[in-house]
């Protein structure tokens, strides 16, 4: 669609020129000669771009400029002025015009500034659409009561300048909590940089943190910038922090004091403003005593500390959560919407979640390709959800019936995900009646599939 664009000028001869350049140009054209009818206009339909001479009877330009601006989704605008000042320009430019163009009007130069306005429009659309993206993909989604209060406390902490430590098991979405606080703060329009401590070579990771010098080492043939200062005025996210050396432990910990980086191969410090926070799976305290991970530094870190709750302590979500990414993916794929069977989903709440949220979201990604149907059933699931959905980990049998009618539990499903759900098939392997193993299934819970 093109756009759209309405000249505002009490001369009839620039009107008419100028709507008919850039109507060869492929744009919509309207044209009125006041401030007045602009503001109508511009009240009763939407115009991508205004061009608005400064010089207009009663209302003019620079008054209609300001009421523009005052209402929601301004027009872009530019103004034209045959009379043109340093302080009607500067004024302009105040109040949001996003350039001048002085009389009498070179064609050409009207052309480009038309196209520049344009892009810059198409750019910022484009900019709030990725942020709504993005803001969408990192969203803290579930109804628990652990999720509703980590949700608070992110709202308490992240205006803040406090360091965080975010202790949870792998999965859980430790990255996804960093990046809301990050998100919510004060240095949002900064970056956020991450660094997995867990994944970078010890003799890489000063020069990742840090940076280097050409000829510091073997190897260095230009100059690097390390984490902390791409991260400077924003967030930097210490994932893994646990498993990181003793001795970068110590030069964090300096950084951290001191508020100054000193790349390797240089006696320079760099001064920085930094965010730091750091993430880990492991219990900090029990590294202290193994003398693994330093106390000061802990200390350090650990001003405002998060828990991230396991999937399994918030088995209220994994609905919220499966429905989610069955969406994403379905729209990322382009499949037709897909959906979980009330069996199906029985599955998913009794089983553990060791990989916890990613876990689950590598599973709904793997139905989603693989899977034809739009109706997911307990069949099209693997078969190590069953194995591990009888009993939790954290939750031992109580009682010798409890663990019989447990293994037993598991032994019939796996032996009716053997045989797809068949039911003939799967009595015959069992060595029982059709009518039996159904009277079975209901006495160990276990709902029959409707595609069976």
């Amino acid at each position: 669609m093109p756009a759209s664009i309405l000249i505002v000028d009490d001369e009839s001869g620039i009107r008419e020129s100028l709507g008919a350049l850039l109507r060869d140009e492929g744009y919509e054209v309207e044209a009125v000669a006041s401030g007045e009818e602009c503001l109508e206009l511009v009240e009763r339909r939407h115009f991508d771009l205004v061009l608005l001479d400064v010089w207009l009877p009663k209302i003019d330009g620079l008054e209609t400029l300001e009421r523009l601006q005052a209402q929601d989704g301004a027009p872009m605008v530019v103004m034209i002025s045959g009379h043109a000042n340093i302080e009607a320009a500067v004024r302009a430019t105040k109040l949001g015009a996003f350039d001048f163009v002085e009389k009498p009007l070179s064609l050409e130069k009207i052309v480009l500034v038309v196209r520049n306005a344009l892009e810059y429009l198409r750019l910022e659309d484009e900019n709030r659409s990725l942020r709504a993206e993005l803001e969408e993909r990192h969203q803290i989604l579930g109804a628990s009561v652990p999720m509703k209060a980590l949700r608070q406390q992110i709202a308490l902490t992240a205006p803040t300048t406090g360091r965080v430590l975010i202790y949870g098991e792998s999965g859980t979405g430790k990255e996804l909590v960093a990046r809301a606080l990050h998100a919510s703060s004060q240095r949002s329009g900064k970056p956020f940089v991450e660094v997995n401590c867990a994944a970078i070579p010890e003799e890489l990771i000063e020069s990742e943190m840090f940076g280097h010098r050409k000829g510091s080492f073997t190897g260095a043939s230009e100059d690097k910038v390390g984490k902390f200062q791409k991260a400077d005025g924003g967030t930097l996210f210490l994932d893994e922090v646990g498993d990181m050396s003793l001795k970068t432990q110590s030069k964090v910990l300096r950084v951290l004091e001191e508020q100054r980086v000193e790349p390797l191969g240089s006696n320079q410090p760099v001064a920085v403003d930094v965010r730091v926070i750091a993430a880990t799976n492991k219990k900090l305290e029990e590294e202290i005593g193994r003398n693994a991970f330093r106390e000061d530094l802990f200390y350090r870190l650990n001003v405002i500390p998060f828990y991230v709750p396991a999937l399994r302590e918030r088995t209220e979500d994994i609905p919220i959560l499966a429905a989610h990414f069955l969406k994403e993916f379905c729209e990322a794929y382009g499949k037709k919407p897909k959906e979980f069977t009330p069996p199906a989903m029985e599955v998913l709440l009794a089983y553990p979640w060791p990989g916890n949220v990613r876990e689950l979201k590598n599973l709904v990604e793997r139905l989603v390709i693989m899977c034809p149907s739009p109706r997911i059933e307990p069949h099209h699931l693997p078969p190590e959800l069953f194995r591990g959905a009888s009993k939790s980990p954290q939750k031992p049998y109580e009682s010798l019936q409890e663990a019989r009618s447990a293994y037993e539990r598991e032994f019939v499903l796996r032996k009716l995900e053997e045989n797809r759900w068949n039911m003939t098939k799967t009595a015959s392997a069992l060595g029982l009646e059709r009518s039996h193993l159904y009277r079975k299934m209901r006495s160990l819970g276990i709902a029959p599939s409707k595609a069976s």
